[in-house]
């Protein structure tokens, strides 16, 4: 009579969880570090993975990868046990379709996995690996239009000489209009402004900017701030003034 063989249940696949916070937040939209751990331990669990570790980059930016110690150290983990990367987020975990595909060709080469929790992706499929370029793709379309739509509401702002913070540049006064901060012109600024483009384009020999700095210092003429005139300040306001008439 043969002898039976006692079969052995399968090992569980690891896993190895990885979270992020940004360097301007402790918790992007209420995701917290703590929130991010317990979402890898709960998808642990549900799909039967074996979790050794989990590392953290907090005030991290996702920029970029090399300078992310607990990434790398993510990284090493999982591909030592050809296991399962997991991330609460793509955002998480990288911020540009480049980084994002890179990171997860990384994973693919070494044998292991990544899934994504909130996109519900898992690379150990095909499916998966369609849908996490997508959702790659589109995570950086959005942040790509959020930037356009910055600069195109601040070039309107200066369209309409708002203020856009910073300081107030010689030659010009805040006022308020209606709630909206602009830009009005100081008529005794814009004669300094004048008198140094004068001086300096002056024929036959134009003045150094050493010698309008002295000119302005001796005649009392103070800059914005109060302060006196040096050769870098009349560079600044000359340059800046020939930039705006040309």
């Amino acid at each position: 009579m043969a002898r039976r063989t006692k079969k052995t249940a399968p090992q569980p696949l690891y896993a190895v969880g990885y979270t992020r916070v940004s360097t301007t937040a402790q918790a992007e939209g209420g995701v917290s570090l703590r929130a991010q751990r317990e979402a890898i331990r709960k998808y642990a669990d549900l799909h039967g993975l074996d979790l050794k570790t989990i590392h953290t980059d907090a005030g991290k930016s996702a920029k970029r990868a090399d300078n992310r110690t607990g990434l790398q150290a993510a990284l090493r983990d999982v591909c030592g046990c050809g296991g399962v990367l997991v991330v609460y987020s793509l955002s998480r975990f990288a911020r540009s379709t480049r980084d994002a595909i890179d990171l997860s060709e990384q994973i693919s080469r070494c044998g292991a996995d990544l899934a994504s929790i909130t996109e519900r992706i898992d690379t150990s499929t095909g499916m998966g690996r369609f849908f996490f370029r997508v959702m790659a793709s589109l995570g950086e379309l959005e942040r790509d239009q959020v930037s356009e739509r910055t600069k195109a509401g601040l070039d309107d702002k200066r369209a309409r000489g708002e203020k856009l913070g910073g300081s107030v540049p010689l030659g010009f006064d805040v006022a308020d209009r209606d709630g909206v901060k602009v830009l009005i012109p100081n008529a005794t600024e814009q004669r300094v402004i004048k008198r140094i483009i004068r001086l300096r384009e002056r024929k036959p020999r134009r003045a150094t900017y050493q010698q309008i700095a002295d000119a302005l210092n001796g005649d009392g003429v103070t800059t914005k701030t109060g302060g006196a005139w040096t050769v870098d300040s009349v560079t600044w306001i000359y340059k800046r003034a020939i930039g705006q008439k040309g």
